[in-house]
């Protein structure tokens, strides 16, 4: 793997008519405007890189990205570290607390469905894998047309039980923050009433909200082991905004130890 890299980044400099001195002189350059050496690359070290698989510090590498005009992203997924692998390995990490997470908008590239099988029916329940025949890794510069800037995303984390079971500890939601004022009314079940993304002085969380004058009411699921909480607004909590996606699997999360913040859900019969 590493040879491989260092051979890239041979031809990527060899393509732009580039010297190892025209690296180094460049390099100077970069290292002084920052004020660290880290950022400079002497021939010798460059030439171990290109055909001995020395590894690059991050100063080098994205010294390189500039100079030879490449994202920095693409240098590091030559090393074995593919930025657009994040988003499938979030689930490895179960931070105890709701939260923002920026990672998302940081992608690249996404692995989606480029085709599917012609007898897919989207009005049956179906084994979705089963049914795509190709998978595709997207630039996401293609999906711009589903682009929204108003979208955040969130973590339900896993001693977070206010929206057990409809969402489940570990699963992550779409927010749009264009819908941050709470909406009152008469709703026919559970999975009309709007769920909101708030931000409380204790951290975010996940709830149905209700406002009395000055005051928001946090309602959990009826389920929930979570107290309703009456705080005033926007002090004491604000609406980030409504979930309008959910991404989540039933059997990952597992019931923790009781705490003084929450405690593990009733079983259920």
């Amino acid at each position: 793997m590493l040879p491989a890299a260092g051979k890239n980044l041979r031809t990527l400099r060899e393509k732009l008519g580039l010297t190892m001195r025209d690296v180094e002189t460049s390099s100077a350059r970069i290292a002084e405007k920052y004020r660290n050496e880290e950022f400079s690359i002497p021939p010798s070290r460059l030439s171990d890189v290109e055909t001995k698989g020395i590894l690059p510090s991050i100063f080098r590498l994205y010294t390189l990205s500039v100079i030879y005009r490449r994202d920095l992203r693409e240098l590091l997924a030559w090393y074995g570290v593919d930025m657009n692998n994040m988003a499938a390995d979030l689930g490895m990490v179960t931070p105890p607390r709701s939260h923002i997470s920026d990672v998302l908008s940081g992608l690249a590239a996404v692995q989606v469905p480029t085709r599917m099988d012609p007898a897919f029916d989207e009005r049956r329940t179906t084994n979705l894998g089963r049914m795509v025949e190709q998978w595709g890794l997207v630039p996401l510069a293609y999906l711009s047309q589903f682009a929204n800037s108003d979208f955040t995303y969130g973590y339900i984390g896993n001693q977070d039980f206010t929206m057990f079971p409809l969402l489940p500890p570990g699963s992550f939601v779409q927010v749009d923050e264009a819908k941050n004022k709470v909406v009152e009314g008469a709703w026919r079940s559970e999975y009309e009433r709007p769920i909101y993304f708030v931000e409380t002085r204790d951290g975010h969380t996940c709830c149905w909200c209700g406002m009395r004058r000055e005051d928001i009411i946090l309602q959990p699921h009826p389920l929930s082991p979570v107290p309703v909480r009456i705080l005033k607004h926007p002090q004491e909590a604000e609406v980030l905004g409504q979930v309008v996606g959910v991404a989540m699997k039933l059997t990952e999360w597992r019931a923790l130890e009781t705490s003084p913040a929450t405690k593990a859900p009733p079983a259920l019969n």
